[in-house]
């Protein structure tokens, strides 16, 4: 039986994660939560497929791409979560489900982050637990996959 498929997605600035203001975001780089979610995958029998990009088409286009491929989407849209009706359509227009996933607390920042074009429209939302939210994530969707096979 071959196993189920998600694809984790960063937007842009999440490349400079371990580095970029590590007071909000962690000493842990990207590649390390790459890595973590790719072991946790393994560990539950699914593949995880990773991508980061800081253009918004790019992302829109991986989106595209996962059609027919992918079970779930994991995604941080870092600053584009707050702007782009583009990513919001592209997700709606391949009806992968997908849980929005952010590292810091955004509704305990600037104001103009406390709304998501995706949030109304993703399974769950997770923010403010750190570079943890990726294993939550992945865990939440292996019991929502865990349930749809049954």
């Amino acid at each position: 039986m071959s196993s189920k498929s998600i694809l984790m997605i960063n937007g842009p600035n999440l490349n400079l994660l371990g580095t970029r203001e590590p007071h909000i975001y962690g000493s842990e780089t990207l590649k390390d939560v790459e890595n973590s979610a790719q072991q946790q995958g393994s560990d539950l029998d699914l593949k995880i497929a990773t991508f980061q990009s800081n253009h918004e088409g790019h992302i829109i286009d991986r989106i595209h791409e996962a059609r027919g491929d992918c079970d779930y989407i994991i995604i941080n849209p870092g600053a584009l979560t707050h702007t782009s009706v583009g990513i919001r359509d592209a997700l709606g227009g391949v009806a992968i489900p997908f849980v929005e996933v952010h590292i810091s607390n955004v509704h305990s920042r600037e104001e103009f982050r406390h709304k998501s074009f995706l949030s109304d429209k993703a399974v769950a939302v997770i923010c403010g637990l750190g570079t943890y939210g990726y294993t939550a994530a992945i865990d939440f969707v292996a019991r929502k996959l865990a349930v749809k096979k049954d």
